[in-house]
């Protein structure tokens, strides 16, 4: 939540709040007015910093101080970082048409690289459940496709009728070491077409 969205003082309205004082002590339920009085006895702020509780949750502290602390990590990425350790999810279908997975594709390979967990989901329908090994080869076509982006961290399973499998992203390290035994994976197979052709000539 960014700091301009949190209510502070006289804007928080409810009756009643979860109070933690200025040490990080647990009042547990007190009425707010109290919990005004004594942020302002203490010349501090009554922040509420878990709106969605119930009764919400509010701390006393230097709101101006807490504000600045929060550009600060803001600054260094610390956002970013929290935003980067989310999940995406990326959905496709056991006959999807290679237009379609190569949209889906983009979509994973951009998730990936700005850090995100990838999860891929396959949804089976009708006489589609009748063949898993669809959705089996589908989902080996993402992997490949976005092996020099990420790895999978948990294989390809069926639970009802979906299927999923999660990917994670690979380091800048790990890339650099990937797109190498691609590229030396590739110009193998090329010799060996090379060979085979030389064969049917002969």
């Amino acid at each position: 939540m960014a700091t301009q969205n949190y209510r502070v003082n006289n804007r928080i309205r409810v009756r009643e709040v979860r109070l933690i004082d200025e040490n990080g002590e647990q009042h547990g339920v007190v009425d707010a007015a109290i919990a005004k009085r004594r942020a302002q006895d203490a010349g501090l702020d009554l922040v509420e910093v878990s709106p969605n509780a119930r009764p919400p949750v509010c701390k006393i502290m230097d709101f101006g101080k807490f504000k600045y602390d929060q550009r600060k990590k803001e600054k260094k990425g610390g956002g970013k970082s929290r935003s980067a350790s989310g999940m995406k999810e990326m959905r496709v279908r056991p006959a999807i048409s290679d237009h379609d997975l190569s949209y889906r594709l983009k979509d994973g390979r951009k998730f990936l690289k700005e850090g995100h967990k990838v999860l891929v989901v396959c949804i089976f329908r009708g006489r589609q459940m009748a063949h898993p090994e669809h959705g089996y080869d589908v989902m080996r076509r993402v992997a490949t496709s976005l092996e020099d982006v990420g790895k999978v961290e948990t294989a390809a399973k069926m639970a009802g009728r979906r299927m999923t499998m999660m990917l994670s992203n690979l380091t800048l390290e790990q890339r650099r070491k990937k797109a190498k035994e691609i590229e030396e994976r590739d110009r193998m197979e090329a010799g060996k077409e090379a060979d085979r052709r030389e064969d049917g000539m002969a």
